[in-house]
């Protein structure tokens, strides 16, 4: 134990006099609280080799603020009383292109005795990742990002009135080259920051709302890919100040378009090799890949409280949008919840599936970790896919929607948090500590917004993500 804590030591100081030598001289210390929101607290880069032994301090109270920062309670969270330390993971400690001497590393949470906080939603996700390990299990996950940019107000000032003007840098085509050759020296620095700070993108192009856009990064180790989607929006949010710009990740921006998502990507291996190349198998799905997306696909209604967690997120979520509002899954169809992405035909590690309902207000490790959760509960549960949907869910009418089994996913955050506080598997996942925190911040946001109308809401969160 005293040798694995004295090479830690000298990893972190090691580390520390690199930093020094590239110019930095503060680190960003972020987690993710229950709402979505990052949360900081910064540290001199000479003090990260005491950080990384002894921890920052902080309250476990973040863990019941609201995306406004009004602060409610859970059973096992409130109050002034109480105290946690942040541990960053020295191997994610990034220097940020974009905040010339900053860097920036997540953290995991631990009490004062050194002990893994159970409400620490990082490493959540790292258990399930291990609980899948145990089954023989790896995952691989990715997340597409989707932002809309203004220019900003003089002063920045977050106003939330209705009619707040909106003043967008381009007005180009949905999906137009357009938009791209008005934001180009934007875009390229975006691109450029991501990629120095180690982030493998894939790609970026114009999004369908005015002044949207979407960037996806390649697959990794979910809590890796849950880290990279943190980075991505904190540095999408540093490239646009620099631009003179505004970035929102909101759900929804404005009230009546399409709002801002943030699908979730995932692949299946046992062995390194792919599950959803099975030849022998319906749809390529070998049996522990189809069970497991069919757990999640079964959990989705109680999923949704975790990955659309802001009454804003269900602005977003409406029928023939390609949000994925009915409990079905499709072959390459994007008006299903759960979309199985075939590849192309030579690409042994093509095949994959994509959770559309989730959007930026998600906490990314409560995301891949309750995924997980819920996938690993439908293989231990001998969980079975239905059969898959084709075309758009809601052009069909009541009756046949019913026969052929497709039913609306929940509409509200109150009935998708009703789904989450019943459902056994996640509960046991998450634990009682957090899965009670996670309820408490959504049952405060249902009640903060219970007689707001759809404007309201969306300005109201619009810069708060």
């Amino acid at each position: 134990m005293g040798t694995r804590a004295a090479e830690q030591r000298e990893e972190a100081r090691q580390l520390t006099a690199r930093l020094d030598t590239e110019g930095v001289r503060n680190v960003a210390l972020t987690w993710v609280d229950n709402a979505g929101i990052t949360r900081v607290k910064t540290v001199p880069v000479h003090r990260l080799t005491a950080v990384a032994a002894r921890g920052v301090g902080m309250s476990p109270v973040f863990d019941v603020f609201t995306s406004d920062d009004t602060i409610t309670e859970s059973e096992h969270v409130g109050g002034p009383d109480g105290d946690l330390r942040l541990f960053p993971d020295l191997d994610r400690v990034t220097v940020l292109a974009a905040q010339p001497g900053w860097a920036w590393a997540p953290v995991d949470r631990h009490d004062q005795l050194g002990r893994p906080y159970p409400g620490c939603q990082r490493q959540f996700a790292r258990r399930m990742v291990e609980r899948a390990a145990e089954a023989g299990l790896q995952l691989r996950m990715g997340f597409e990002t989707e932002w809309v940019v203004t220019r900003a107000p003089a002063g920045h000032q977050a106003a939330t009135d209705p009619d707040e003007p909106l003043d967008y840098p381009c007005a180009g085509p949905a999906y137009g080259m357009t938009r791209v050759v008005e934001l180009s020296d934007y875009l390229r620095d975006v691109t450029e920051a991501l990629v120095v700070q180690g982030v493998d993108v894939l790609q970026l192009h114009p999004e369908y709302a005015p002044g949207q856009f979407e960037v996806t990064t390649a697959p990794a180790d979910p809590v890796r890919a849950a880290d990279d989607v943190v980075l991505v929006r904190e540095t999408v949010r540093a490239v646009s100040a620099r631009h003179g710009l505004r970035a929102s990740f909101a759900p929804s921006f404005v009230a009546g378009q399409v709002g801002n998502g943030c699908h979730l990507h995932l692949g299946l291996y046992r062995d390194g090799v792919s599950l959803h190349r099975d030849a022998d198998a319906s749809w390529g799905l070998a049996p522990d890949a189809a069970a497991f997306l069919g757990g999640v696909l079964t959990a989705l209604p109680a999923l949704l409280a975790i990955g659309c967690p802001s009454p804003a997120s269900y602005l977003r979520l409406q029928p023939s949008h390609w949000a994925g509002v009915y409990q079905c899954w499709g072959v390459e169809n994007r008006e299903a919840a759960l979309r199985l992405i075939t590849g192309a035909p030579d690409d042994p590690d093509g095949g994959h599936a994509e959770v559309k309902t989730f959007d930026a207000a998600a906490n990314p490790y409560l995301a891949v970790g309750a995924v997980l959760a819920a996938g690993l509960h439908g293989i231990e549960s001998a969980a079975q896919l239905p059969a898959p949907h084709s075309g758009d869910p809601g052009t069909l009418g009541v009756r046949e929607r019913a026969r052929r089994g497709i039913v609306r996913l929940p509409a509200t955050l109150t009935e998708a948090a009703d789904r989450l506080e019943k459902s056994a598997p996640l509960y046991e996942a998450m634990g009682e500590v957090l899965h009670g925190a996670v309820l408490a911040v959504r049952r405060a946001e249902e009640a903060q917004f219970a007689d707001s109308e759809a404007d309201e809401i969306a300005a109201a969160t619009r810069w708060r993500w």
